[in-house]
């Protein structure tokens, strides 16, 4: 299979590639084995499980009054301000919550850092519009109730997986803050994992039978369409992924003129596992992100 230069406007190009070898360079379990695949998935769970006894772990705190939607909070401890990561997850929109998202949550309070996991209405109960929306008020309500929460407002690290990549990217757009009042850009750092940050060929996709994207969304919705005031970032992708998955990281990487890393011997589903590891390049990486 060839491969176009990994360029924004090659991949725009690529939203009129036949279906078939869209759906095969952008569906993530090609990548993995049907039983990996499922033994991964229990294992964000189970992983995830022990960060809800955590001391002072803040359960379903209610971010957004529109939807109702919700966030967990761990690592914090009364008197300190922490630096934050809000970790966002995957799942094509349409899967995973974050009962799936605290595995890092230990390691991470245990060298004084806090992090998030929140919930989104889950496509097709909700548009890539409203997704977003909501992606952006948990961010807005973490930075406004920061004080309160035990959140040092000025060292918010956002990071996410596949569709959670995405919704990472949109987080790092400019322009949206001020409709949440916010002040420009609010976030120190950012680390995408095997995101997607141009959506003209998820829409030509199987991916469209449930997101149902339109062409408005495909160009305010894409990240490498809005680089302007993107915060300092490394975007990762796992080694074993399908070729669309390591295009869209490198276009963007190269976009944004910050740095591609590569997980060694990961798939598409177990990089995030790296976040709970020191000494993998991604978890290093994020480390440094929230400590500089």
């Amino acid at each position: 299979m060839s491969d176009l230069p990994a360029t924004p406007a090659s991949l725009i190009a690529e939203g009129h590639w036949p279906r078939d070898r869209l759906d095969a360079d952008y569906t993530a379990r090609n990548c993995v084995a049907p039983d990996d695949f499922a033994a991964i998935i229990s294992e964000y769970a189970s992983r995830s499980l022990p960060a809800r006894s955590m001391a002072g772990a803040k359960l379903d705190l209610v971010y957004d009054a529109v939807s109702g939607e919700k966030l967990d909070l761990f690592g914090t401890r009364p008197g300190e301000l922490r630096p934050l990561v809000l970790f966002i997850h995957g799942g094509y929109w349409r899967a995973l919550s974050k009962e799936h998202s605290a595995f890092m949550a230990p390691m991470l309070a245990d060298l004084g850092i806090a992090s998030a996991a929140p919930d989104y209405t889950l496509a097709p109960g909700a548009s890539l519009t409203e997704i977003t929306r909501q992606m952006r008020a948990a961010l807005a309500y973490l930075w406004r109730e920061a004080a309160s929460l035990g959140i040092d407002r000025n060292r918010i690290v956002v990071t996410g997986s596949s569709a959670g990549g995405h919704l990472a990217g949109t987080l790092m757009m400019s322009g949206w803050q001020q409709d949440f009042g916010l002040p420009g850009q609010v976030l120190k750092a950012a680390l995408p994992l095997s995101g997607l940050f141009e959506l003209a060929p998820i829409a030509g996709s199987h991916v469209q039978d449930w997101m149902q994207l339109t062409q408005e969304e495909v160009e305010t919705l894409s990240p490498l369409r809005h680089l302007t005031g993107a915060p300092r970032s490394v975007i990762a992708v796992a080694e074993h992924e399908t070729s669309g998955f390591h295009r869209q990281t490198r276009a963007y990487a190269e976009a944004l003129g910050m740095p591609e890393i590569r997980a060694r011997d990961r798939n598409h589903f177990d990089i995030v596992f790296d976040l709970c590891d020191p000494a993998t390049d991604v978890g290093q990486t994020l480390l440094r992100l929230v400590a500089a």
